[in-house]
């Protein structure tokens, strides 16, 4: 598997494909995969199932973490990834619909790096991805 540079983990197809669209529009849709469960998403991070030839060493720049997943849910998959030392690094920021208090305060001490409640209009959407897309790939010093 190629270097993945920005991990999707969205259950809704159409909301994955309008993050694609907006990295895309700024050129940043190289290198992405979409996880559309909790359960694959884990997988991936710890190199399971289908995904055994990844290696902890080449970790995504940026992880975009719905909150209500099927299968394992965004909070739980935030627990197991933050909880590990060999992921814990991972900058994962949450796009969810929730505006839930709850949610949030969870989320950040679970260690989450930022929380971004999706917006409604389609241009909005397009621009809060576009933006995130531009500082997690561009802006921000991974560790590595």
């Amino acid at each position: 598997m190629n270097a993945v540079e920005i991990l999707i983990v969205e259950d809704d197809p159409r909301d994955a494909e309008l993050t694609l669209r907006a990295l895309k529009k700024n050129n940043l849709a190289n290198n992405v995969y979409v996880a559309e469960d909790g359960e694959v998403a884990l997988d991936f991070f710890f190199c399971k199932g289908k995904f055994t030839e990844r290696s902890f060493q080449n970790p995504p720049k940026v992880v975009l973490l719905d909150l209500k997943l099927p299968k394992i849910s965004g909070l739980e998959v935030l627990r197991l990834v933050k909880a590990d030392k060999r992921t814990s690094h991972i900058p994962i920021v949450v796009v969810t619909s929730s505006r839930e208090e709850p949610d949030m305060k969870e989320a950040y001490a679970l260690g989450v790096n930022s929380y971004v409640v999706k917006p409604v209009d389609f241009d909005k959407f397009v621009s809060a991805m576009s933006s995130l897309g531009l500082y997690w790939l561009l802006v921000n010093q991974p560790l590595r």
